[in-house]
């Protein structure tokens, strides 16, 4: 994994986490949606430095060698 991958994976993660977090709570989501913007254009930017944008299936396969669970293994 090269480095601009290895970032775009993480960046993924930690917007995955953070879209998480903010809609735990469906009363309280609309106020932290806001916040999603950020990890938002981090992911973006990410993807298009290491050309993953339209390759999603080496992207998800990055995304598994960092989070295994999301292999969906563990259902």
């Amino acid at each position: 994994m090269h480095n601009d991958e290895l970032a775009a994976a993480q960046a993924y993660v930690r917007l995955l986490e953070a879209t998480r977090a903010a809609l735990e709570d469906q009363d309280q989501a609309p106020l932290y949606l806001s916040l999603l913007a950020s990890p938002m254009a981090e992911a973006d930017g990410a993807l298009q430095r290491a050309g993953l944008c339209g390759n999603e299936a080496r992207f998800f396969d990055l995304v598994r060698s960092l989070q295994p669970s999301m292999s969906g293994s563990d259902r």
